[in-house]
């Protein structure tokens, strides 16, 4: 039998105060940020905040239905210090920003870090995504940059709001595995990460290096940050000039270019064997216990 509601006004405070991150606004005020669904929610329910140790899911709504479908989880959210509270389905359906809810709705901590705590961390794989718009797409450059282990993923000022519903959904739960910068200025990221050593290359199609000529001649061993553009209209000359070199993933068919995201993947992929071959930065096979989220 499904639990019995504990909330069922929308003007409980736990409604309203959840509500209210539904707008950017109110998350950026907070510092909190709300996360749907069980991989999500489970996800958050494991990370801790860096330095703090503190949980980064601080309250968990389910619908009596999820509750009784995910008990495992409510009592993972639980034993990691969050308040748990069964909600009238509507309550918490009303915060869901997905067509079909799956009744389980968290709130969660932010997990971006100070760019200098990444650096302190030696990275030797970088996301860096400049005036990325779109929150899919950012969500997914996240959830790439995660299989492909690297150590960080930058959002420079003027993109997307990592925490945004939708970048959260496509992040698949890795918003809470990498490092995360956000807000930084591209030039201010870039400076950083080269003055640590870390070569920085802009992706682009028009680039005069070939990615498949950069792994053959071994010129991808080392630590490399990969800065990715807009959806539209790709990287500007201002920031490709901050760039060490710009590389273009080869068309070898007749497809006009790549999206963001499979460019990321593939960019992100090459470093990543390159990095784990005899020679590189990675070769022992020993990748470093990152922390998972920060605060």
């Amino acid at each position: 039998m499904p639990p019995a509601v504990e909330l069922t006004s929308p003007r409980s405070p736990r409604i309203l105060a959840a509500r209210r991150l539904t707008r950017r606004t109110a998350r950026t005020r907070e510092r909190r940020f709300l996360a749907e669904g069980p991989q999500a929610v489970r996800e958050a329910a494991t990370a801790r905040l860096t330095g703090t140790d503190g949980p980064v899911l601080l309250d968990l709504l389910a619908t009596p239905e999820a509750a009784e479908r995910h008990a495992d989880l409510l009592d993972l959210a639980r034993a990691g210090g969050a308040r748990v509270a069964v909600a009238d389905p509507g309550l918490v359906e009303g915060l869901s920003q997905t067509v079909t809810p799956q009744g389980l709705v968290g709130v969660c901590s932010f997990v971006d870090r100070p760019l200098k705590a990444i650096l302190a961390d030696r990275p030797r794989l970088v996301a860096v995504l400049a005036r990325v718009r779109d929150p899919g797409n950012a969500g997914t450059v996240l959830r790439c940059a995660d299989a492909a282990g690297a150590d960080a993923v930058i959002l420079t000022d003027a993109s997307v709001d990592p925490y945004n519903p939708k970048a959260v959904r496509a992040s698949a739960g890795s918003l809470f595995h990498v490092p995360l910068v956000v807000g930084v200025p591209v030039a201010e990221a870039v400076g950083a990460l080269a003055a640590s050593g870390v070569r920085c290359l802009a992706a682009d199609g028009a680039g005069d290096r070939d990615l498949d000529a950069e792994l053959d001649a071994g010129a991808m061993t080392g630590p490399t940050a990969w800065i990715f553009g807009n959806e539209a209209w790709g990287l500007p000359d201002g920031t490709r000039a901050l760039a060490d070199d710009v590389v273009r993933v080869p068309i070898h068919g007749r497809a006009e270019s790549l999206n963001l995201a499979t460019a990321a993947a593939v960019c992100l992929y090459a470093s990543a064997r390159a990095q784990r071959a005899p020679g590189g930065c990675r070769a022992d096979g020993g990748d470093r216990g990152l922390p998972s989220t920060a605060g």
